[in-house]
């Protein structure tokens, strides 16, 4: 059995159930006695250790069904929830997080066994239900199943195989240098799920410690699960019997083994001639079966070596979904034909018509079917959101500080590609509530606030743009600090210090380097956080704003795309070259008279219904020749970041498009103001200009 091909859906599953365990964790801790999130509990670990049993992870499977063990006694009301439990849980959760992320970079689950948290588990669980302590063995029975599976044992004896001459030939051989031979009957407990599994796994097991001769159903009736609840087998090796049968009761799920030496291989020559011609004839054949049954596991072994698992590449997809992708395909091939009819007919004014309106036809299809395509990629936040209970409950443990998170919007859906990106910034803001804005618990009270900080996330969709807010209640930002260590730290002098706004303040948060924490620990003050949220929002097409209040908290504002694709945008012209804009940027187009540009600071502006914006030149900037003569009238959009505006003066409007971008590719190092480019209808290439960054 090839378990490789699984690879990328016991990934995918055993991500999920680690996320569901931490959940129903995060629920077990508020309420010890919730029967429904125990059940829950037990049913994910059960899942989670069959499938790593199944892809033959022994770490991962021992570690898991150890936490089952747990899980099975307080179900069963032998044993109650303590806080010493949930935070070994969570140390067992992490560790499985550990091996899947071996798994994820090499396919293997790597070589720690993790002893001192089974050891602990096996401690809880010995004090929980006042037995002895476990011995830290690899699973076998359920408890519960133990006494009837005692009974079950009684009577069990190891069955004969027949053996063909070449297969006593090498049993011959074995003696000769000193080696043992075993027969053995294993069973299979018979509520095992996927039986053929736990026998490839005892074969697997075996090879690792011998060689196994012949087995009885055959190794393909075995796989093909032809076969009841027990296998025979014979196995040359230079263990002894109590390490044989140690290696195949270390796998899951295995009930029994009853083994047998053979001392004297003579015994099983004697009844050949009971075999009839038909059986004869089958006996050629069986040195090249015997040789693939010989060694099973052998084959399958190197698959464990197989490249790093493709991860992060698929979408699950609501079947409706499809559905309408399906049709919009359908209309698209009746149009592709209604245009192949026209094309085949001779040119007159009602073929020209017929074209127009399939031009038309197609317009619209192709529209719908973009829109299709864009929410088969939306993919709901909760998938990188779900893991942040967790972690603001390890920050509250680890700072000693009281503090709950609340989320909302969680089913607001984004691009695929934004969502994969999104979860660092997201993390670092949240850490940075935690550590920096909310205040001690002896402030809160002395503040006249709850004990308890709040911490929130909210998510919504606002047009074509997903708003992600993070924020706490914190102590806010004390901006006169911010400037204080703005002026220590060299980056600006107390002249310019002093002619910042609040909002230029709370920019110096957003440089490489720059930490408000007064000591580095494994949460901050290391300058990296705020910075790095702000280049990968911004790489994403979004920007980030920051609301903030003295002694009431602060809330950061996240502002992204719908999609990263196919945008609406503003086509213009500087000289001879085209240019794209966003169309979710830009606010306004003036035409603005040259007499009516003023001058701040030596910089450019024009005045607009009581708001002054800074205007940038793009033919400076892109290093376009200048028209010989400036025209009386500029044309200009005024393009919008957060708050902030701008005026870009073009030489000419070509027009609203639906424009699909393309990267252009780490080989041409651009300074950030183009985003990427666009192929136009007659093949030329525009660049797209990102306004966040001419801001």
């Amino acid at each position: 059995m090839d378990t490789s091909q699984y690879l990328e859906i016991f990934i995918d599953e055993t991500k999920e159930h680690l996320q569901n365990l931490n959940e129903q964790l995060l629920v077990l801790e508020k309420e010890p006695d919730n029967a429904d999130t125990i059940n829950e509990i037990f049913r994910a670990a059960h899942s989670l250790k069959g499938m790593a049993g199944t892809m033959g992870y022994k770490r991962m499977q021992r570690l898991t069904h150890d936490t089952e063990n747990v899980f099975s006694e307080i179900r069963n009301g032998k044993m109650k929830v303590s806080a010493d439990l949930i935070d070994t849980l969570f140390q067992s959760l992490d560790a499985l997080e550990g091996y899947l992320e071996n798994i994820q970079q090499t396919a293997d689950e790597g070589t720690d066994d993790h002893e001192p948290i089974i050891k602990q588990l096996n401690d809880i669980l010995a004090n929980g239900t006042g037995a002895a302590p476990a011995a830290p063995v690899t699973p076998a029975a359920e408890p519960k199943k133990e006494a009837a599976a005692e009974d079950n044992k009684k009577g069990r004896k190891y069955k004969n195989i027949k053996l063909e001459e070449h297969e006593i030939s090498a049993m011959k051989e074995a003696y000769k240098k000193n080696m043992s031979v075993y027969g053995m009957t294993v069973y299979v407990q018979e509520s095992c799920i996927l039986k053929a599994a736990r026998a490839f796994l005892v074969f697997k097991a075996l090879e690792e410690v011998g060689e196994i001769i012949v087995s009885e159903p055959s190794v393909q009736d075995i796989e093909d699960e032809k076969f009841n609840f027990d296998f025979s087998l014979y196995l040359i090796t230079e263990a002894n019997e109590e390490k044989v049968k140690k290696v195949v009761t270390s796998v899951s799920e295995i009930e029994d083994v009853v083994l047998e030496k053979v001392e004297n291989v003579e015994a099983f020559s004697g009844d050949r001639e009971e075999k009839t011609e038909e059986k004869v004839e089958v006996k050629e054949e069986k040195p090249a079966q015997a040789a693939a049954q010989a060694a099973p596991a052998k084959q399958a072994a190197p698959a464990k070596q197989t490249a790093k698992p493709v991860v992060n590449r698929t979408v699950r997809v609501d079947i409706e979904k499809l559905d309408a992708l399906m049709n919009q395909v359908s209309e698209l091939i009746i149009a592709k034909n209604s245009l192949v009819s026209i094309s085949s007919t001779e040119n007159s004014e009602s073929t020209l018509q017929g074209l127009h309106e399939q031009i038309e036809y197609l317009e619209r299809i192709t529209t719908n079917l973009h829109e299709s395509v864009m929410k088969v990629r939306m993919v709901p936040i909760e998938s990188v959101v779900s893991r942040f209970p967790r972690m603001i409950r390890d920050i509250s443990k680890k700072l000693d500080k009281k503090m709950e998170l609340y989320m909302t919007g969680e089913d607001t859906e984004l691009d695929r590609t934004v969502i994969d990106e999104i979860g660092d910034p997201l993390m670092h803001l949240l850490r940075n509530s935690a550590d920096h804005g909310l205040e001690s618990k002896d402030v809160r009270i002395q503040r006249g606030k709850e004990e308890v900080g709040s911490i929130f996330l909210n998510a919504y969709q606002e047009g074509n743009n997903v708003i992600i807010e993070v924020g706490d209640d914190g102590n806010g930002i004390d901006i006169e600090s911010v400037r204080a260590k703005g002026i220590e730290r060299g980056i600006i002098t107390p002249e310019q210090a002093e002619t910042m706004t609040d909002k230029d303040v709370i920019g110096l948060l957003f440089m490489p380097s720059f930490s408000m924490a007064k000591k580095v620990s494994d949460l901050s003050g290391r300058g990296v956080g705020l910075d790095v949220v702000k280049s990968k929002i911004e790489s994403l097409g979004g920007d980030v704003e920051v609301k903030t209040k003295l002694e009431e908290g602060t809330t950061f504002i996240i502002r992204l795309p719908l999609t990263l694709a196919i945008i609406q945008a503003l086509m213009v012209e500087l000289g001879e070259e085209k240019y794209a804009i966003s169309l979710s940027a830009i606010q306004t187009i003036e035409d603005i008279s040259v007499s009516d540009i003023k001058y701040v600071q030596s910089k450019e502006v024009i005045h607009i219904r009581g708001t002054v914006i800074p205007i940038i030149r793009l033919d400076k900037i892109l290093d376009i020749e200048p028209r010989e003569e400036e025209p009386e009238n500029l044309t200009v959009v005024i393009i919008k970041k957060g708050d902030k505006l701008a005026g870009l003066v073009v030489d000419n409007l070509i027009g609203q498009q639906e424009i699909v971008i393309k990267s252009l590719g780490k080989y041409i190092d651009n300074s950030k103001i183009i985003s990427g480019a666009t192929i136009l209808g007659d093949g030329e290439v525009a660049l797209i200009l990102d306004a966040n960054v001419l801001i």
